[in-house]
């Protein structure tokens, strides 16, 4: 008799194009992202007890949870495929909690790519849920509401009701606050410079030139009155090259995308707003529909991190022609294998 086995993942779009993968041993299912969290009439962190969140079921998921548990009884095996980040893990971890399996236990599978070779080897490698993980996001969550809950009240007082304020944007508004400080401190200083075209008769060529200072040394022009005498001087003199330097200069290319450089680059040449940026890239990463024998697959890999993203490299040739109509026929692709640095964790 075949083990049934309930894969659950975040996103219905990501539960149909892997459910098409595994078969029907497999019964997949979204969580529709997180099914737990701090409630959003109170606080909801204890402060007397090492500061402990008091989740609850989020309004309108306790059918879904329902139905979640019922399926999980009904299953021999659960695997928690929610993506591979912070909030991935604790939602993983909430569902643990609430399904009644054990975090220790090879529960969690985690893919960054949602091609079939990609699902299935995450498939025969599960292992149990990342407390780290879990930790970092509950860390990050109680700061985010401790943060908010105190700071915008202030915000509605002073500024307009409605108005939210957390940890980045208070953050972001320090950080403005003092350049505008140093703006207003700083002592304008005048400085001058010489800049002219000169002409070499053997190449026959025109070339810029800006004066650099006498005998080796720079010479600073801090007025009008320096400037001109400088001028003056070397207006007729005739000048002689006396060294060219010669090199060759090496560029690397350019670095895979992250989440924020993405939204840059989209910014930058599409006028894209970082919501649109992240709604293609998540339609890539779920999967496209591209009819025929190939049917839904995706075709980048996990774009939410601080880590780097790829193009699934077994079907660049595929995804070609979407990213043409993506970005009104304007796309670049270079491929490469090059070493970089400053890869982060997620």
């Amino acid at each position: 008799m075949a083990t049934k086995k309930l894969l659950i993942v975040e996103s219905p779009a990501k539960a149909g194009t892997i459910k098409k993968y595994l078969g029907k041993d497999y019964t997949v299912m979204a969580s529709m992202g997180h099914i737990i969290d701090l409630p959003k009439s109170q606080m909801g962190i204890d402060f007397e007890n090492d500061y402990t969140p008091k989740y609850i079921t989020i309004r309108g998921k306790g059918q879904l949870l329902t139905q979640l548990k019922k399926e999980a009884k009904k299953a021999d095996v659960v695997y928690l495929a929610t993506d591979p980040d912070r909030e991935g893990e604790a939602i993983s971890w909430h569902l643990a909690e609430a399904l009644k399996i054990d975090p220790e236990s090879n529960c969690r599978v985690t893919f960054n790519e949602i091609t079939k070779t990609a699902v299935k080897a995450a498939i025969k490698q599960p292992r149990k849920i990342d407390m780290d993980l879990v930790d970092a996001q509950q860390a990050r969550r109680v700061l985010d509401r401790i943060v908010g809950y105190t700071i915008s009240p202030i915000l509605w007082e002073k500024v307009k009701r409605g108005l939210s304020a957390g940890r980045v944007q208070s953050v972001a508004t320090k950080l403005i606050c003092d350049r505008e400080e140093e703006i207003e401190n700083f002592t304008p200083q005048e400085y001058w410079s010489i800049e002219t075209v000169l002409h070499d008769p053997k190449s026959k060529k025109d070339f810029n030139a800006k004066y650099y200072g006498e005998k080796g040394k720079e010479v600073k022009l801090n007025n009008a009155e320096e400037t001109k005498k400088v001028s003056d001087a070397i207006a007729n003199a005739d000048f002689v090259i006396e060294k060219v330097k010669r090199g060759q200069q090496k560029r690397n290319p350019q670095p895979p995308f992250t989440t924020s450089t993405l939204q840059q680059d989209a910014s930058r040449k599409y006028n894209f707003q970082a919501a649109k940026t992240m709604q293609i890239a998540q339609t890539l990463y779920e999967g496209i529909n591209l009819g025929g024998k190939i049917g839904t697959i995706g075709l980048i890999t996990y774009m939410r991190t601080c880590l780097w993203f790829h193009i699934c490299l077994n079907k660049l040739f595929i995804i070609f022609p979407f990213l043409l109509f993506s970005f009104n026929g304007s796309c670049n692709i270079t491929m490469c294998d090059h070493p970089y640095r400053n890869q982060y964790r997620q």
